[in-house]
This record gives structure tokens, C-alpha cells and sequence, in this order.
């Protein structure tokens, strides 16, 4: 599957399938919460939550992916992620794009 965030892929001729779209919502357990809660305030990265978001992106993504192969598609284009917290410590991740074949 390609996976690109242009409205082509060099060299192809697109159908367009349609909106293809995958999501999660991740936490950390109270445990990391408490430790990057102390991290917060003397400052830096907070790495378990930049870990969350990694997972959070690759796990939207393959549901992304998923979708768009039980359409038949080769690619998905013009791919677009967002995210919102949805409480403290927890957040959703999207990911979306248009599925397409190759003609």
C-alpha cells in the first residue's frame, strides 16, 4: 500500500474509492501520568507521552490501511492526521485520506 500525502502519486492514473479514515484513543497508565506530571514542571520532552502519540499515530494508521484494502485500493493519498485531548493524559489521534486504484 502507498501511503502519500500529495493528490498524486508520480506516474499513476487514480480512480478515486472514496474517504478512507482510522482512530484511536491512547492513555498511559497513573504511574507515567505521575511521573510526567513531575517532568512538566521542571521542563524537558515528556517521552512517554511522545511514545503515546507515536503508537497512537502507527495503530490510526493501520486501521487507515486496513480500510482502504477491503476497498481494493493501491494507495491512499492526500493523508492527513489530527488530535485532540480528550482528558488529561488521554488523547485521539486520526488519520484520513482518499483510497484510490491504480488504472
Amino acid at each position: 500500500m502507498i501511503l502519500v500525502n500529495t493528490d498524486y502519486i508520480t506516474g499513476k492514473e487514480l480512480e478515486m474509492l472514496g474517504i478512507v479514515k482510522g482512530s484511536t484513543i491512547q492513555s498511559k497508565n497513573i504511574g507515567r501520568d505521575i511521573t510526567q506530571g513531575f517532568k512538566h514542571i521542571v521542563g524537558g520532552e515528556l517521552k512517554a507521552y511522545n511514545e503515546m502519540m507515536n503508537e497512537a499515530r502507527a495503530l490510526a494508521t493501520k486501521r487507515m490501511v486496513e480500510e482502504a484494502e477491503n476497498l481494493g485500493a493501491d494507495a491512499v493519498i492526500n493523508i492527513r492526521y489530527a488530535s485532540s485531548a480528550i482528558m488529561q493524559g488521554a488523547a485521539e489521534v486520526i488519520t484520513y485520506g482518499t483510497a484510490v486504484k491504480f488504472k
